[in-house]
C-alpha cells in the first residue's frame, strides 16, 4: 500500500534504529509532533506494520517501494570554467579539504546503503577508471561529451533510471544527504538572498515544483543532487528519449526537459540549509571554500607559472577561460593584488598539437616578434611541452581590416617581419599544403566536383609562373589576419598566435590577409601600396596577387576535406573558392601577356 508522508517518516525512523523507540524518540527522529506520532502508531499497529514498538516483516515490505535502487554520477563534462586545473584533470577528481570530490560522494552514497552506482565519464575518462576497482562502481563512457549536454549522459543510462539518485561528480556535501529510503522525487535546493542567476523554483502544495525560472531574487535555487522515484523515471524517460533524438534539442540539460514538463512530472523541492551544498564553477570558488587548496594542489600548470613569474602559488588567482578549441586552450589569470596586480594569459596545448605544430619554430617566431616590436605580449614558451605565458591585454580590440589606417599599420608590421632577415626551421607553402589536403580528400573517393580539375590545373600553372619570379622566402606569420591582432587602449598593436610561423614566400601573408579578411580588390591594392610604401611594380603586383589565388585554393581544398570529415565550415567554403576562382584567370593573364599588369585595378 501507498504510505502517507507521516507514516513513511515513522517507519523509516524505526527501520534506521532497528530497536524499540518511545514516541518522544520517534518524534525527534521523524520531525513529527507527538500527537501525529501517536496517531500514526495506532494506524500502523492496526495495519500490522508495527508490533511491540518495532517494525514487522509487513512493515519492512511496505517500505520496499521507497527503497533507493541505484545512483548515477555524471562526470563526463569538460568543466571549462574551472581553468586551468580542468586542463589537467576532471573537476570531480579535485582534492578539496583533503578528499577527492567524487570519492567523498561515493563514500556517502555507500554509507547510505546505495551500492549500485554508475559513473558516466567522457572528458579524460581514463582518469576515472580506477573507481571501478576501488569502489566497485560501473563505468559508462559518453563519447559525445564535447558536443552534447547532460541530457545525453542520462540518456545513455536511461535503462537504469528507477528509484535513482542523479548526482554530479563535483558536488561537495557538508553532511551526507543520501538515504536508504526516499518518499518522493526531489531536487536539492538552497536559499539565495538577493539577485541570482541560478535556476529558481516556485512550489505548490507539499513543496511540489510548479515552475523553474533562470534567475531571480530571494529565491530557492536548484543546487546539488536530484532523486528520481519510480513514477518520475517512468514518465521522464520517454521525454528524455524524444529530446535526445531531436537535433534542435541536442544541447539541452535534463533539467531543461523537466522545466518544460513540470505539469506532468512530479518533483518536490528538498530544502537544505545555506552553505551545506557546494558546487565549484571556478578556481576562486574552490579556493574560497578551501584556503589551502592552491598551496596543496598537484598541478604542473601552477608550477610552470611560479617558475616563470617567480611568484608564490598563493598569489595566483582570477582564472577564467579565454579560448577553448581543438588547437589550444587559453585562460586569464592574475598575480598579486591592488596596484601590484598583473594580468596574464596561460596557453595550454591541445591534444595532439605536438604533431601539428612545430613548437620550436613557434617559440623562435615569438622571440623574433618581440625583438621586432611586433608582439609585446609574449613572455615565455616551453618548446617541448607547448605551454606559453603572455601578458593579458585588457579591453583589447581586434583589427578592422576595412579601416584604411589600421590596414596600413598591419601591412607595415608585415613588411617589418619580412625584412628582418631572420630564419626559422619550419617551411610553409600554400600549394603544397593544398595538394596534401587533396590527397586526404581523394582517399575518400574520386573528387567529382564540377570545375575542380580545371581550377587545380590553372593554380598549378600559375604556381609555375610565380616560382619563376624569383621572390625570396622569408620569415612569415602564415596566419596573418585580423583576429590575430590585438590593439590595446593606447593604440599599440600586437601580432599574436605564431603557431604556423615559418619560411614562406614573401607574398604568403598578403594572400592570407586578403582572403581571410575578405578584402575587396580596391582594399587589396591599397594593402599592396601600404606594404611596399609605393606603387608596386608589375612583377610585384602579379606575384602578390598569385598568392591570393594560392591561399584561396589551399583553404578551399582544406574546407572540402573538413566537410568530408563531417565538419561544417559554413560560408568559408564558398569564400575560399571565390578568391581562387575569381582571380586565377585574371592573374594568369598578367603572366601570359593578355592584360597589362602595371595598371592598378579597382574593380
Amino acid at each position: 500500500m501507498a504510505l502517507s508522508r507521516s507514516m513513511f517518516k515513522v517507519l523509516v525512523a524505526l527501520a534506521k534504529s532497528n530497536t524499540h523507540m518511545t514516541q518522544r524518540q520517534l518524534s525527534a527522529a521523524s520531525g513529527l509532533s507527538l500527537g501525529t506520532v501517536n496517531g500514526v502508531l495506532h494506524e500502523a499497529e492496526d495495519a500490522g506494520l508495527i508490533a511491540d514498538g518495532m517494525l514487522t516483516i509487513d512493515g519492512l515490505k511496505s517500505l520496499k517501494p521507497y527503497e533507493v535502487e541505484n545512483a548515477i554520477i555524471m562526470a563526463a563534462g569538460l568543466s571549462s570554467r574551472l581553468v586551468p586545473i580542468s586542463y589537467e584533470k576532471p573537476k570531480g577528481l579535485l582534492r578539496v579539504r583533503g578528499e577527492v570530490l567524487i570519492e567523498r560522494q561515493l563514500r556517502q552514497l555507500q554509507e547510505a546503503g546505495v551500492t549500485d552506482i554508475t559513473v558516466v565519464v567522457g572528458y579524460k575518462k581514463e582518469y576515472f577508471f580506477y573507481l571501478a576497482s576501488k569502489f566497485g562502481v560501473r563505468i559508462k563512457v559518453n563519447p559525445q561529451y564535447a558536443t552534447r549536454n547532460n541530457s545525453y549522459t542520462l540518456w545513455l543510462v536511461r535503462d537504469r533510471l528507477d528509484n535513482t539518485y542523479v548526482c554530479s561528480s563535483d558536488d561537495y556535501f557538508e553532511e551526507n544527504p543520501f538515504e536508504h529510503y526516499v518518499y518522493e522525487a526531489y531536487y536539492a535546493t538552497q536559499y539565495v538572498d538577493g539577485p541570482t542567476e541560478e535556476w529558481c523554483v516556485t512550489t505548490g502544495s507539499s513543496d511540489r515544483i510548479t515552475q523553474v525560472s533562470v534567475g531571480g531574487t530571494d529565491a530557492w535555487t536548484m543546487l546539488g543532487h536530484a532523486y528520481f522515484d519510480r513514477a518520475f523515471s517512468t514518465s521522464f524517460v520517454p521525454l528524455l528519449d524524444d529530446a535526445v533524438r531531436r537535433p534542435e534539442l541536442a544541447d539541452r540539460l535534463w533539467e531543461d526537459i523537466f522545466r518544460a514538463h513540470t505539469d506532468e512530472l512530479h518533483m518536490a523541492a528538498r530544502r537544505y540549509p545555506g552553505a551545506s551544498i557546494h558546487e565549484f564553477d571556478t578556481l576562486d570558488q574552490v579556493s574560497g571554500f578551501d584556503p589551502a587548496f592552491i598551496e596543496n594542489v598537484d598541478s604542473n600548470i601552477f608550477d610552470n607559472i611560479v617558475s616563470v613569474l617567480g611568484c608564490e602559488k598563493s598569489q595566483i588567482h582570477g582564472f577564467y577561460p579565454l579560448k577553448q578549441g581543438l588547437t589550444n586552450l587559453s585562460c586569464h589569470f592574475s598575480v598579486g593584488e591592488g596596484a601590484a596586480e598583473q594580468e596574464y594569459v596561460y596557453r595550454h596545448p591541445g591534444l595532439g598539437t605536438e604533431k601539428m605544430v612545430d613548437r620550436a619554430a613557434e617559440e623562435a617566431g615569438l622571440r623574433l616578434a618581440r625583438e621586432l616590436g611586433l608582439d609585446s605580449t609574449f613572455i615565455y614558451e616551453d618548446q617541448k611541452q607547448g605551454w606559453k605565458i603572455s601578458r593579458f591585454v585588457p579591453n583589447a580590440r581586434s583589427l578592422d581590416p576595412h579601416d584604411p589606417v589600421q590596414l596600413k599599420r598591419a601591412m607595415q608590421m608585415c613588411r617589418r617581419l619580412h625584412q628582418s632577415k631572420a630564419t626559422l626551421n619550419r617551411s610553409f607553402d600554400f600549394v603544397e599544403e593544398g595538394l596534401g589536403y587533396e590527397k586526404l580528400l581523394a582517399e575518400r573517393g574520386p573528387i567529382e566536383i564540377p570545375g575542380y580539375d580545371a581550377l587545380k590545373e590553372k593554380v598549378l600553372r600559375l604556381k609555375d609562373y610565380a616560382e619563376r619570379d624569383g621572390f625570396s622566402r622569408c620569415v612569415s606569420h602564415n596566419d596573418f589576419f585580423y583576429l590575430n591582432f590585438l590593439i590595446d587602449e593606447q593604440d599599440e598593436y600586437s601580432l599574436i598566435d605564431w603557431e604556423y610561423a615559418g619560411m614562406s614566400d614573401e607574398a604568403s601573408d598578403f594572400g592570407t590577409f586578403t582572403v581571410c579578411c575578405e578584402l575587396s580588390n580596391e582594399e587589396a591594392e591599397n594593402a599592396l601600396y601600404d606594404y611596399f610604401g609605393r606603387t608596386p611594380t608589375t612583377r610585384e603586383r602579379r606575384h602578390f596577387w598569385s598568392y591570393v589565388v594560392f591561399a584561396g585554393w589551399c583553404w578551399y581544398v582544406w574546407s572540402l576535406e573538413k566537410e568530408a570529415e563531417g565538419d561544417n565550415v559554413g560560408e568559408w567554403l564558398l569564400i575560399y573558392y571565390r578568391y581562387a576562382q575569381d582571380n586565377v584567370d585574371r592573374v594568369l593573364s598578367w603572366y601570359e601577356g593578355n592584360e597589362r599588369g602595371d595598371e592598378r585595378e579597382t574593380s
